[in-house]
């Protein structure tokens, strides 16, 4: 079998929005996913079912997103036109010319590659703890009993708050052992690359909203954001399950770069539409944070992946969040030209929180977020 079941007990802080399985004594069944026996099913549990009106499309119109080209000041107007177009509608925009290292992309999948295929309990040995946001885990088997998604994934924290800092290399270190001292670099330098893109992205984002250019670039300097790499396996019954639901990423933005399958999917206009990938290029998507923070000038999009009977897929996605203490709240020239503040004053650690123990992200986090903030009088 591919699942195999253990009994643990569940702490109050676990419990989700979405009610867990009614088990005698407050206890949950622990599902652990092992991809390398997951083609050996012709049935997928029931866990990993989702409801019909969830159930993915695979044969769906390509969603038309704006190329951003980063290599010329001369198109800068241009593009925050495209960008503002783009982020009122939806949230989703490609960037191209971005001046990341083709080898370096090319290195960090490979290496991406080399830590799923491992063992299940090499992997193991990053296992995601109760609370936390780093780590390896095998589905969300230990947060939630139903609509599992059909994936594997590794976390991990990056900081830009000091100069020279060597938090991604440091944890693959410290948690696998000194054998992963390569893959630490690899991710260490990609984190930084990523962090410099996003910088870059920020400042065009200041001017699709009219305000200087440098505002979100100092806001995010010293970022404290998280670095994920998704496997979704084949599945044999890809109609039934989804390799990650519909959400918003709670996020600030997300930089992805996807592998050659096909599998990202955004909800516009009452449609599910598939981004293709591009090995030229990165998805980028605005996240809830990003979403206050322009007051909800820009939209923080519904998005979900897919998997298939024939290829593993497998993606890399950067989270930029601000630094712990940073509030965030909309500047001033935004609030001049858009009132009422829609959203109560925040720091990423709170929102974290929420998402990590109280809520199960999905399209209305954000909201429900605020909500949760001002009931119980949360302050920053």
């Amino acid at each position: 079998m591919a699942i195999i079941c253990t009994t643990t007990t569940t702490s109050p802080a676990e419990k989700e929005h979405e009610p867990k399985q009614d088990l005698e004594n407050d206890q949950t069944l622990s599902l652990v996913f092992n991809p390398s026996l997951l083609n050996l099913q012709s049935q997928i549990p029931n866990q990993f079912i989702w409801p019909d009106e969830e159930k993915p499309s695979i044969d769906i119109p390509e969603l038309n997103v704006p190329f951003i080209d980063l290599s010329s000041q001369d198109t800068t107007l241009e593009a925050s036109r495209l960008i503002a177009e783009a982020c009122t509608k939806h949230g989703f925009f490609l960037v191209v010319n971005h001046g990341v290292s083709e080898s370096l992309i090319s290195e960090a999948h490979r290496f991406t590659e080399r830590f799923f295929d491992m063992p299940l309990a090499g992997k193991q040995k990053a296992q995601r703890k109760t609370g936390e946001s780093s780590g390896y885990a095998s589905s969300f088997t230990g947060r939630f009993s139903n609509k599992l998604p059909w994936k594997e994934t590794l976390s991990f924290r990056f900081s830009n708050e000091k100069s020279g800092s060597r938090t991604v290399q440091d944890y693959f270190s410290d948690t696998l052992g000194q054998e992963f001292e390569q893959f630490g670099k690899v991710y260490q330098d990609y984190c930084e690359a990523m962090s410099s893109l996003s910088l870059q992205i920020m400042e065009l984002l200041g001017l699709s909203l009219g305000v200087n250019r440098e505002y979100f670039r100092g806001f995010f300097e010293k970022n404290d954001s998280i670095m994920r790499l998704n496997h979704y396996p084949p599945c044999q019954t890809p109609d039934l399950t989804l390799g990650t639901g519909p959400h918003c990423d709670p996020s600030s933005l997300t930089i992805l770069h996807q592998d050659h399958v096909n599998g990202l999917q955004v909800f516009v206009d009452n449609q599910w539409r598939s981004i293709l990938p591009n090995p030229k290029a990165f998805v980028v998507n605005i996240g809830d944070t990003f979403m206050a923070l322009s007051n909800g000038m820009f939209k923080s999009c519904l998005h979900r992946a897919v998997v298939n009977r024939e290829s593993a897929r497998k993606s890399m996605a950067f989270f930029l969040c601000p630094k712990k203490d940073k509030v965030v709240k909309p500047p001033n020239e935004i609030l001049e030209k858009m009132t009422p503040r829609r959203y109560p004053d925040f720091t990423w650690p709170m929102f974290l929180e929420f998402t990590q123990e109280h809520y199960r992200a999905d399209v209305n986090t954000l909201d429900s977020f605020s909500n949760w903030v001002i009931t119980n009088n949360n302050p920053i």
